[in-house]
């Protein structure tokens, strides 16, 4: 049992918080899917049962209660996964991976040079071994990660441009009409820049990694002697450039229009636009904080500290115009 000081105390109790977090979940969302995402469950939960009994171990803890927020975390995403579906509980499944597979590191790196080095490695083993090969032998998976994250990212884009944007064009102009109409314009081009900017980084990424799947089934042809050594078509799923960019640029749409949408309702200042694209962005950003596997709080600070440049400096440029420029 390691011995706990107050320097390490705090995460060892959030370490044990997190696995019967997983551990809760897995049983709460088990009894709202079936088939094979139900047999997954059922092949997590006896791994998750075991490595939070380790941990409670290891450190001498005994916690058999979520703190409260990881208990709205839990009802959250439980209500999010009832309404959605089993997509959703799949993007949620890889995201605890990804979040697990971070966590389980910096463990290591503070006990790989400890006499307790070989019993934090046996069960991080595990970790990286069964659970992970359980989520990722999913053979039935009704939604692309990446896809999701596209558009979680190009709605975050289009937010905080058009945050600072529509500060920018309220100093400028003072006056609705014309701030709504310069927003309207700047959205569609931005949206239009980002589809076609995605459309062309998409088709060479496409080339190469079609030329990568043609390379393998060449080299896996090759290695059989009953059957000619050419290129075979691959079967692994390629990325597709139109339906990309056309995620990405409706996503940054979306975005942008809701620091607009207070102006198009009425709004005479910038400040309903502000509050309204604030409470937005603090939501977007948890959520890509939890399929990203990073920390809610560093990138929320991160995402504030942007948008706050962003709207200071759009703004800064606004009064500049008006003043220099008799807008």
């Amino acid at each position: 049992m390691e011995t706990l000081t107050a320097a390490n105390k705090k995460l060892a109790e959030g370490l044990v918080l997190d696995e019967l977090f997983d551990l809760s979940l897995y049983n709460a969302l088990r009894g709202a899917v079936s088939g094979g995402l139900q047999k997954t469950l059922d092949e997590l939960i006896p791994i998750e049962t075991k490595h939070y009994a380790f941990w409670q171990e290891f450190y001498g803890l005994r916690m058999g209660r979520l703190d409260f927020g990881r208990r709205l975390k839990l009802g959250v995403i439980v209500f999010c996964c009832r309404v959605f579906g089993e997509p959703a509980v799949y993007l949620i499944l890889e995201a605890i991976e990804i979040y697990g597979i971070r966590k389980y590191l910096t463990i290591w790196r503070l006990y790989q040079n400890t006499p307790l080095a070989g019993a934090v490695r046996t069960v991080l083993e595990d970790e990286f071994g069964h659970e992970d090969r359980v989520v990722s032998g999913l053979k039935e998976r009704k939604i692309s990660p990446e896809r999701i994250r596209s558009v979680f990212l190009g709605f975050n884009d289009g937010l905080v441009e058009f945050l600072g944007a529509v500060g920018g064009f309220f100093a400028a102009f003072q006056d609705a009409a014309p701030v709504l109409i310069a927003s309207f314009t700047g959205a569609a081009a931005g949206a239009l820049s980002m589809a076609v900017g995605v459309f062309a980084s998409s088709g060479f990424e496409e080339e190469m990694q079609r030329t990568a799947l043609q390379k393998e089934a060449f080299l896996s042809e090759a290695g059989r002697e009953d059957r000619p050594s050419m290129p075979g078509r691959p079967t692994e799923a390629v990325a597709h450039p139109f339906g990309s960019a056309v995620i990405v640029g409706l996503s940054y749409l979306f975005g942008s229009s809701v620091p607009i949408l207070p102006v198009f309702f009425g709004a005479q200042n910038v400040f309903v636009s502000w509050g309204c694209g604030g409470i937005v962005l603090v939501l977007v950003t948890a959520v890509l904080s939890f399929i990203s596997g990073t920390r809610i709080k560093q990138r929320l600070l991160t995402n504030l500290a942007v948008v706050a440049a962003a709207v200071a400096v759009a703004y800064a440029v606004g009064v500049f115009v008006k003043i220099f420029l008799t807008v």
